[in-house]
């Protein structure tokens, strides 16, 4: 059985231009397309399409999801794989979710005769957060510096109490970047490296880049949906900022 574009797209959601996209670009090509000009879609593109989606839910970038379909041609292993990601990122919300109940009852329970609410223990602000993708994107684009540097151990040797550390510090830097941000502090001014000069720092405790790598996931900072959502969930346009100040800070510090 086929359908068309058209049938494709009231079924999934997807606009027929964003399918015609996805065709432009080789992630979903339809099974043929008649003398009229019309794409048809059989099972086999609608299982691929719901792999798509599946990944762009996981924040995954155009690229990577066609990198990740290709090299699975078992339809069953994919989906496999794609639901073992969706568990992870499910059980990383929970954490989230979970650390932004306990403030909602700290902020109501703890509140003070003077009207101001009361966090008992700050750190938890923060738990649920991962301050270690930069780290797990760098295994990724660069195993063989990874390797000389003995990251892998690390990581792997690291109890979850210090994984959790690393994680509010990095979030609590970005916190303070944002503050930056919304001040109108210019990403190359003196404060703003000074703040990054602890960004680095804490990258360092898994992986030293060089110049030109720090330069690299700068920009991959407002590029890359993985990396980019955990700062515009702080504040709107971070990522961006982000970006800019590692740029300045690379060509000031790492030159």
């Amino acid at each position: 059985m086929a359908w068309s574009i058209a049938q494709v797209a009231r079924m999934s959601g997807v606009t027929s231009r964003t399918l015609r996209h996805y065709d432009e670009i080789g992630l979903l090509a339809p099974a043929r397309v008649g003398g009229n000009g019309y794409r048809h879609y059989e099972e086999e593109q609608l299982l691929r399409l719901q792999q798509i989606l599946v990944l762009r839910e996981l924040d995954l970038g155009l690229a990577e999801i066609r990198e990740i379909v290709d090299r699975h041609t078992d339809p069953v292993e994919a989906l496999r794989e794609h639901h073992r990601r969706l568990l992870g990122e499910r059980d990383r919300l929970d954490a989230v979710a979970r650390m932004v109940a306990r403030t909602i009852t700290e902020l109501q329970e703890g509140e003070g005769k003077d009207g101001m609410s009361r966090i008992s223990r700050p750190e938890n602000l923060f738990e649920g957060f991962d301050g270690v993708r930069y780290a797990e994107e760098a295994r990724e684009r660069w195993p063989g510096h990874w390797e000389r540097a003995g990251q892998q151990e690390l990581l792997d040797t690291a109890t979850p109490r210090e994984l959790d550390r690393l994680g509010r510090e990095a979030t609590a830097g970005m916190i303070r970047m944002a503050e930056h941000m919304a001040a109108g502090t210019p990403a190359d001014d003196p404060a703003v490296l000074a703040e990054l000069d602890a960004h680095y720092r804490h990258m360092t405790r898994f992986w030293t880049p060089t110049t030109a790598e720090y330069t690299h996931l700068a920009r991959m900072q407002a590029d890359d949906e993985r990396l980019k959502v955990n700062y515009e969930r702080i504040a709107e346009g971070l990522a961006a900022y982000m970006r800019d100040a590692m740029v300045a800070y690379a060509h000031a510090r790492l030159s």
